[in-house]
């Protein structure tokens, strides 16, 4: 603890946000970066807790205390080694982790905690600008194979830490690029493609197979790959989103929150899509069905896209703005989150629940509403009502934002002999061992749809058995 009284003398400053008025004609990264002297004494302002409290909340379990001690003393090698023992992608989840860390650090008691996640940002950053991060080929190869059936967050964070301990590991990817969620669901307003690409050319380098456009149960056989591989590691993620199923739901217009979300992604990345396949908010008043992260991405894609207006309406209440009695330090707070999508121009309700879809000619032209209460019952469950007030929204463009539910490739998982729970989630038997002598699941297939940082811990954890039962 270079600074034992900087939590007192500096305040907690943030990189911010581009101005509005510039960030909503394009879709590059709407968060800046501080300076470097900037960012050195925001990381001296960690105390150095006798109990780290952001390490105990970091699905990571990253080591705060020591990497940020290094960062404000400028030593950003000796910082991303200590931060890339526990994440392997510092450079994602620096920019696109809720920081659960910093809602627990005990700064976080004045609302000044330590800015964590920028911090781990511009350590990745600093560590591949000043040329310390190179490809590292492991110095013995087992002579073992893996195969990883799927390339998010989960499935790569899996195949870094085996390629690492010597085994050979191939990546099979159904879409035509690799980074699954990271690629194909969050915009590039949040994480730009090229830092992906950046750290895939690394793992290339260091002998990471990636096969793409390979739908494994139907391009290539899944019992096959038990057969040539010695491992198997499911990791297709949760993707199936959760439908509305009210009348009007096959009018046009109305789609999942991640098929208008790729499709910009894909529009970006140069693919040419047919006018007739078009999913277009422009001069439209665009309907957002859900209040999550995934929901805030449709409408800051909504608005670069030239909506006329944007909705987006939550079953739930609205949350306090500032402090829960029901979440209270050191555990994540349920509270209002406003992220830059919000501030670009929306407007957010709560209380609502979607009755029916209107339309006209096949297409629809609204949706109409419910209010809805919420209230404890005699178990301290929240139990709903409705009141019976009912309008109707006006939109074109109607975007399902409700989360995720099963595995994308229940026909995959039937062909390995996985069993399913009832929660439709890969049933593992041991750690991260399914029902299957060769077969292991990460990520969102196992424990259901989760945080990009579950997803990479889920990953390094699986790997670490992997390695295990290969080594037996």
């Amino acid at each position: 603890m270079g600074n034992p009284k900087a939590f007192m003398t500096i305040m907690r400053k943030e990189a911010g946000y581009r101005p509005v008025d510039e960030r909503v004609y394009d879709f590059s990264e709407v968060e800046q970066t501080l300076n470097i002297e900037d960012r050195k004494l925001q990381a001296s302002r960690c105390m150095d807790c006798g109990i780290p409290f952001c390490h105990w909340a970091c699905p990571l379990n990253n080591k705060m205390p020591e990497w940020q001690d290094l960062a404000y003393k400028g030593k950003w090698f000796d910082a991303y080694k200590i931060l890339s023992t526990t994440n392997d992608f510092p450079e994602f989840t620096g920019r696109i982790c809720p920081a659960p860390c910093e809602k627990s650090c005990v700064l976080k008691l004045h609302e000044e905690p330590v800015t964590i996640r920028e911090n781990e940002a511009a350590v990745a950053e600093q560590a591949f600008l000043q040329g310390f991060i190179k490809p590292v080929m492991p110095s013995v190869r087992t002579g073992k194979k893996v195969a990883v059936i799927g390339s998010g967050p989960a499935g790569l964070a899996c195949a870094n830490r085996l390629n690492h301990k010597g085994h050979s590991v191939t990546v099979f990817e159904k879409d035509e690029a690799i980074g699954g969620l990271l690629r194909f669901g969050i915009p590039d307003f949040k994480l730009h493609k090229q830092v992906i690409d950046r750290r895939l050319d690394l793992m290339q380098a260091e002998g990471v197979a990636f096969r793409t456009s390979v739908n494994v149960g139907i391009d290539i056989s899944a019992k096959d790959l038990l057969k040539e591989y010695d491992a198997v590691c499911i990791a297709i993620g949760s993707g199936v989103p959760r439908n509305l199923n009210v009348p009007g739901r096959e009018l046009k217009g109305v789609y999942f929150a991640l098929e208008f979300l790729q499709m910009q992604n894909r529009i970006i990345a140069g693919e040419t899509i047919a006018e007739s396949a078009m999913i277009s908010a422009k001069g439209k008043n665009v309907l957002v069905i859900g209040g999550g992260d995934t929901g805030s991405d449709c409408v800051g894609t909504s608005i670069r896209q030239k909506a006329s207006s944007v909705t987006q309406i939550e079953i739930l209440p609205k949350p306090p703005a500032n402090k829960n009695p029901d979440t209270p330090w050191p555990l994540y707070p349920m509270v209002l989150k406003t992220s830059s999508s919000h501030e670009e121009g929306c407007v957010r309700r709560w209380n609502l629940d979607t009755v029916k879809f209107i339309g006209e000619d096949g297409k629809v032209t609204g949706a109409e509403i419910e209010e809805v209460e919420w209230a404890k019952d005699a178990e301290g469950r929240m139990t709903m009502t409705r009141t019976g007030k009912k309008e109707v929204i006006k939109a074109e463009l109607v975007l399902l934002s409700m989360g995720f539910v099963n595995p994308v490739y229940e026909g995959l998982l039937q062909e390995l002999g996985v069993e399913l729970t009832q929660r439709k989630n890969v049933a593992i038997d041991n750690a991260y061992h399914t029902s299957v002598d060769k077969v292991f699941a990460v990520g969102d297939a196992a424990m259901g749809a989760s945080l990009v940082v579950r997803a990479i811990a889920s990953g390094r954890d699986a790997a670490i058995d992997i390695d295990r039962f290969l080594r037996k």
